[in-house]
């Protein structure tokens, strides 16, 4: 499967995917625990990319988020979290955690007063619910992403390059080494399986977790309020290769 872009496509994202959909599509990308309310969703390489431009088809025709935009991730560790900022980067856009002027902040039903109050161009709210419920009450003009991502297509064409940086100032080329290096570092490598409970953000841990897991060709079975007895089992039936 090609990713869609074609040379015109924004590299980081491509760089990110497109070596895993080109060698095992089908086999699983991310698969998503939290033992609070007992989810569990694995998404093969394709599925997700789905989502990736699903979320890019959204961001950029619904919330105009252009090339060199800027996009605030108010977002916990979850496979919704990843969709949208792969989509934010295929729109070559930066991703931040700092909502203040942002051109569209991304946040869960908690966080909508700080989203609202930074003054942002566009609020969407993200209910991150298993079954694909929306946040109720809504304020007017806060997007729904759980309402509004389904009916966008799952090819998403560029509108071009972007030059800009990717990742808190950080252009796409210093963030992709980053990425490899903690890769190489943990030694994660094409087929792992990598379980990890880290709550990571995009202020904390994203580099060197679930994007270190994509730059190297791996897998990420993440965890969410994991009860420790559940981990032990769960390395075996996920065939888990390294745990973070």
């Amino acid at each position: 499967m090609s990713l869609g872009g074609g040379a015109s496509a924004p590299i980081f994202t491509d760089a990110l995917l497109e070596p895993r959909l080109a060698r095992d599509p089908a086999g699983p990308l991310v698969t998503y625990y939290d033992d609070a309310s007992g989810e569990r969703i694995e998404l093969s390489a394709t599925t997700f990319a789905n989502w990736v431009a699903k979320s890019a088809n959204l961001l950029r025709d619904e919330c105009d988020l252009e090339p060199g935009g800027r996009l605030a991730a108010l977002l916990p560790a979850h496979w919704q979290t990843l969709a949208v900022l792969l989509g934010a980067w295929w729109c070559g856009a930066e991703v931040t955690a700092d909502p203040a002027g942002a051109d569209v902040v991304c946040c869960t039903a908690d966080r909508l007063d700080t989203a609202l109050d930074a003054g942002a161009g566009l609020v969407v709210g993200l209910s991150l619910h298993a079954f694909g419920t929306g946040i109720p009450g809504l304020p007017p003009g806060v997007l729904d992403y759980a309402g509004e991502v389904r009916p966008h297509g799952d090819v998403f064409v560029p509108d071009g390059p972007a030059a800009g940086p990717v990742l808190d100032g950080a252009g796409p080329e210093s963030v992709l080494a980053a990425a490899r290096a903690a890769a190489t570092s943990a030694g994660f490598g094409a087929g792992d399986r990598v379980l990890t409970t880290r709550d990571w953000s995009v202020s904390e841990g994203l580099v060197e977790v679930p994007l270190a897991v994509f730059a190297a060709g791996a897998s990420l079975v993440q965890c969410r309020n994991a009860e420790p007895g559940t981990l032990a089992r769960r390395v075996d039936t996920e065939r888990v290769t390294h745990r973070v």
